[in-house]
């Protein structure tokens, strides 16, 4: 074990790697409480049944995702990056493709397993390290730090602290109220937490948020801590039902699918060469293995599309392991065993409420917008296309949106700026694409 992971030529050893493990897990177990509230749409009252995925078959394929794609980084790409469901990309499956266009969940796994089967394709073949090249830096930070923005809005809107206003659209919710003022005792505690360096911060606020939330009766002790694992067959392969409805094959699922690839293939080469950075990998500037890295979050995706979970992608937070230790993929076989692990506790994250979600969803929003410094404001042909690709986001209530506003403005000032020769042809052709989606939107 020692001499495949290479111990001795990185420095490290099994505690180093162990705790690395245990610290990335930490820094993102929230996920197995995010992802189910966020898919099962739990924040959005009134809604019908059917458009609401089963919040325990959703939490069993968060941890199975998250477990098989830890497992395949680790061995086959031997890097200590972890995998599990994508923080803006579940947004944007549940509130943008199944609550506001409409789509049944169904088929949003359909497009996400399809996602997952050209990821896979692109990655063997090596056009995807092609067409991730292809799409301009600043366009990508702006993704990010949209993203984020648009995350926090929801995290806001689902703790009530912030509500409608038909005089100017959203105001701030109320302040007396019980659940909101736990959710600002966890912004409060979150803030302190990460501001501290404390690993793990975002869990363990939320750990603290739900025991005040208890104490004093705004959420309900759980009368079991560990039990049997839920049943996943409400969503078990669910996703092969769309390829049998003539409705899954429309504009709008195209696009769906777009920007499934679009926003994972940023997500994932971003983390990859972010971790491999801080943890000393990087060689001549070039990632190594990067293939196999890049399969191993394909191989997740569709696996977690199967399960019944949005698309899997690679974790930021597993920089908090690097900073513990951690040098190579026995980390992440590490965090794999403990997702798995985490599945037999099921009843003490089932009591969870969006006061207690809505802190880590606010904070992993402050941590994507850090990507607003990596673009150049001074040059306006930069500037419109990335700032209209950010606020859009939020303003819609729709990512797609925000992407396809920005990547139709960019090749239009490059034009005008006189530098057309700069736009990759990729460019022009997700121009087209997105033009067509706001002609066929319906």
């Amino acid at each position: 074990m020692k001499k495949y992971f290479q111990f001795e030529e990185l420095g490290t050893n099994y505690r180093r790697e162990t705790i690395g493990g245990l610290t990335t897990f930490l820094a993102m177990a929230y996920i197995l409480i995010v992802n189910p509230m966020t898919l099962s749409l739990m924040d959005i009252p009134d809604l019908p049944d059917s458009m609401r995925m089963d919040y325990g078959a959703v939490f069993v394929a968060t941890a199975v995702a998250a477990a098989i794609g830890s497992l395949l980084m680790g061995v086959l790409a031997k890097y200590p990056v972890a995998l599990a469901p994508g923080m803006g990309l579940n947004a944007f499956f549940a509130y943008t493709v199944v609550l506001t266009m409409g789509i049944p969940w169904q088929h949003a796994l359909g497009g996400v397993l399809i996602s997952g089967v050209v990821f896979i394709i692109l990655s063997i073949s090596g056009l995807r390290e092609i067409i991730i090249n292809s799409i301009p830096a600043e366009l990508k930070f702006a993704v990010s730090a949209g993203i984020g923005l648009f995350i926090t809005f929801v995290g806001a809107q689902s703790a009530g602290l912030i509500v409608n206003d038909d005089a100017v659209l959203v105001g701030l919710g109320d302040f007396t109220d019980g659940n909101v003022l736990l959710a600002i005792f966890g912004i409060f505690i979150t803030v302190i937490l990460m501001t501290k360096g404390i690993k793990g911060g975002i869990f363990i606020g939320m750990v603290i948020t739900s025991i005040i939330g208890m104490i004093f009766g705004l959420i309900s002790v759980p009368d079991r801590v560990v039990d049997s694992i839920p049943s996943v067959a409400p969503t078990f392969g669910a996703a092969f039902e769309a390829f049998g409805d003539p409705a899954f094959f429309t504009t709008n699922m195209l696009v769906v699918v777009l920007t499934f690839l679009f926003v994972d293939f940023f997500d994932t080469a971003g983390t990859l060469v972010g971790v491999a950075n801080q943890a000393g990998l990087m060689k001549d500037n070039k990632l190594p293995r990067a293939g196999k890295a890049l399969l191993a979050d394909s191989i997740a995706t569709v696996v977690g599309a199967i399960f019944g979970t949005s698309t899997t992608t690679s974790y930021v937070e597993s920089t908090s392991g690097v900073a513990a230790g951690a040098r190579t993929g026995f980390a992440s076989i590490v965090t794999a065993c403990l997702f798995l692990l985490a599945l037999f506790f099921f009843p003490l994250l089932e009591v969870i409420t969006s006061a207690v979600t809505a802190p880590a969803l606010i904070i992993v929003g402050v941590l994507m917008v850090a990507s607003l410094g990596k673009i150049d404001w001074t040059k306006f042909e930069i500037a419109v296309p990335a700032f209209l690709t950010i606020i859009i986001m939020p303003l819609t209530y729709s990512i797609a949106t925000g992407i396809a506003v920005g990547f139709i403005f960019y090749p239009i000032t490059m034009i005008v700026k006189g530098r057309a020769k700069e736009i990759h042809p990729i460019m022009y052709g997700l121009f087209v694409i997105f033009i067509l989606y706001f002609i066929f939107l319906k």
